[in-house]
Parts: C-alpha cells; structure tokens; sequence
C-alpha cells in the first residue's frame, strides 16, 4: 500500500503515541538546551525532531520524563525532565500545545499541533509519597509506569527479583490514589504479578505505554497472554513498542547471552547506560539480529487478536532505545507501519482506533472516574510505613 495512502489517513486519524524519552536525550546530549540542540531542524543524533513528527503524521505525544531509579534525588531530576517538556512546548508553541485532558488533547491536534502529554516512568520518581504524585500530576503528568527497571519498596520490576509478589498495601494506595487523580496506572514494565494486581485494584482502565506481546517474543517486559486477554473487562490498552529486543525472539535470545555475559563481569543490566555500553562491545564479536517492521506488526495483530482491537495503540519508544527495526528507524516512518497494515486489510475504523481512539477513551474513562472518586473522598493521607510497616 502506497505511503502517500498512509499520511492521508494519518491526516485524518493522528496517531497518538505512548511514550517517547526524548526528553532523557535532550538531558544526555545538550543539558537540555535547545539552543544547543534545536528540534525544528533535522538533528541526526536524535529519532526526535519537529521535521520527522510531522513527516510521521504525529498528532500527541506522550513525552516520558524519565529518570533512572539510581539517579540521585530522583524526584529533583523528574521536576527537571517536566520542565525540560514544559520548556519544549513553550519554545516550539507553534508546534505542540500542552494537553491535561482529552479535550484539551482534541483541541491542539484540530489546530494543526501535536498535543503534548507528560508520562512519568518510574514509582522511584514519587519517593513513596502520595504528596508528591499529587503534585506530579498537577504539573500535567497523566501517567505513572509503576516501576522501571528496579524493583521499588512498593512493587515489583519484570526485569527484577520478585520481592513483594506485586503490589504491596501501599502499593494498591498509590493506584487508587491515581484513580482519585485521573493518572493513568502505567503497567509498562512491572512483572506480571504487579500487572494482575493493578488489574485487580484499579477502578479505572490500566495503561501499557510501550510493550509487545510475550507470546510472540518472550521478554520479560512483554505482557502476557491472559493480562491482554483482561484488558477487554478492564477497558485498558497495550501500546505495542518497537525496540527489537521487545519483538524480536532472535534478538531476546540474543540480549539474553549478552545480559549473562554482562553480569559475569560486573555489569548491572537493569543500568541502561551501562548495559548499553556492554552490549555494543559484544555486538562485535556476536552481530545482532535485524528486528523488522513486520513483526512489530505481528504484535499489534497479536494484542488486537488476544485483546480487541478496542484495546491496541501504538508507543514506540524513540529514543529511548539505541537500536530499532528496519523500516522504523525515527519518528518519521510511522506511515511505513500503516501502510504494512493497510496491506493486511486492516479497516479504517480499526486503524483509526489503533491510532488514537483506543488510548483517548482510556484517558476520558480516568477523567470520568477521578470525578466519580473525588465526590467520595479527598486526597489520601496514608503513608508506607502505616500500611506496609
């Protein structure tokens, strides 16, 4: 199917994309100064800039405000991640607008920008503190991944040992607590025992930002089959992501020979810098697989199979990932993706709910239950040391 097909119907329907830790680049390669870095210009180290959104038929952005859970003061460098994104719409106001709720979402993308929402990636960035996400979310972050790549005091990482078995007291607080908000519960990341427990205790629809499908690729950080089978009870939506190791069997099996490696010398994994910088020294001498488009979009055929396709969108992770599919290089290729399903028949009402619709509806069931909640109560006041001693 032609491209110039898919931009037509990307004109129409514009994708609303999960997660993109262009804002973590920005703070690696040009301490956030966009003067030193400018986005309105083609920028070759980045798969993020204002060109390449607008060639790849970009309408909203979840932008992530990511920190490593080992940084330092974790939730000074999320302040500073949520003023770099703050910052970026305000320069570039021609280009994005900040958008809170759903409406305000529909009211940029109809004047031509791309909507721009904060998603924060990580409990880390919360230090154990209902205060604090409270304030997370006033300063416009409307989801939280519950953990990264660490386990938390208060749940459970996939890519971790198992400590709690999930969610902890405090753990399930912090998701009624997002309820109560309108904050999206991110289950991007967590083990699939903190997946059935955000399932559980949620009274709104769960949230997978960026994630595939472990039955087509069994890594932990992929979700399995019966979660995506309850998000059709649930209301949520899994973002199916592009980074290989995610979508790629032969590409897990290979980051699982180079992770053991890794850890035989010292190196912690769950690190991303670090593991990154192992990994290109062992691509060396064991060349990488070549993750493609298509098996990207076998996972999102998979998830609207197993799941709905009410329950199905996209959340590529560009550039929070150094390597990527052959046909999804930048931001730019999004119609390439479309145009692949466009030949698999896909219609337009289901490409048009893939796109967008699937994740707004999510984000207009929050606002609808925060306003049910907040009629029942006010702001928890509870701490983790009272509910999980």
């Amino acid at each position: 199917m032609s491209h110039d097909v898919a931009r037509e119907l990307l004109s129409r329907y514009p994708l609303v994309d999960g997660h993109n830790d262009l804002a973590w680049a920005m703070r690696l390669q040009a301490g956030y100064d966009f003067e030193r870095l400018d986005i309105a210009v083609p920028q070759p180290t980045l798969h993020t800039d204002i060109p390449k959104l607008r060639e790849g038929g970009v309408g909203a952005q979840f932008w992530s405000v990511y920190v490593p859970a080992y940084i330092p003061d974790p939730v000074t460098a999320t302040l500073e991640q949520i003023d770099a994104v703050h910052t970026m719409v305000t320069r570039y106001a021609h280009t994005f607008g900040l958008a809170r709720t759903a409406d305000e979402l529909g009211v940029v993308t109809a004047d031509g920008r791309i909507a721009s929402l904060l998603g924060a990636e990580g409990g880390h960035s919360i230090d154990c503190s209902l205060g604090t996400l409270r304030t997370l979310y006033a300063l416009g972050v409307r989801y939280l991944t519950l953990t990264h790549n660490h386990n938390i005091p208060w749940a459970d990482s996939a890519t971790d040992v198992p400590a709690v078995g999930g969610l902890t007291a405090f753990g399930e607080e912090v998701v009624r607590e997002m309820n109560r908000l309108g904050m999206l519960v991110d289950c991007s990341h967590v083990s699939p025992d903190t997946m059935r427990s955000a399932l559980r205790v949620s009274k709104s629809p769960i949230l997978f930002s960026h994630s595939s499908a472990r039955a087509l690729c069994d890594h932990p950080r992929n979700v399995p089959d019966d979660v995506l089978g309850s998000l059709a009870a649930n209301g949520g939506v899994c973002m199916v992501t592009f980074v290989p190791k995610f979508v790629d069997q032969a590409w897990a099996d290979w980051q699982a020979e180079a992770d053991e490696a890794a850890r035989a010398t010292g190196v912690d994994t769950r690190d991303i810098a670090a593991g990154d910088a192992f990994d290109a020294r062992w691509a060396d001498r064991h060349p990488r697989p070549v993750a493609r488009l298509e098996q990207v979009a076998d996972h999102i055929e998979h998830v609207r199979d197993v799941a709905g396709i009410e329950h199905v969108g996209i959340g590529g992770d560009y550039d929070g990932t150094t390597t990527l599919p052959a046909g999804l290089e930048d931001v730019s290729c999004y119609p390439a993706l479309v145009a692949e399903l466009l030949d698999r028949r896909w219609s337009e009402p289901d490409l048009a709910a893939l796109l967008g619709g699937n994740v707004i509806r999510v984000l207009r069931a929050a606002e609808d239950t925060s306003r049910s909640l907040r009629e029942l109560r006010g702001p928890s006041l509870r701490t983790i040391v009272e509910l999980d001693g």
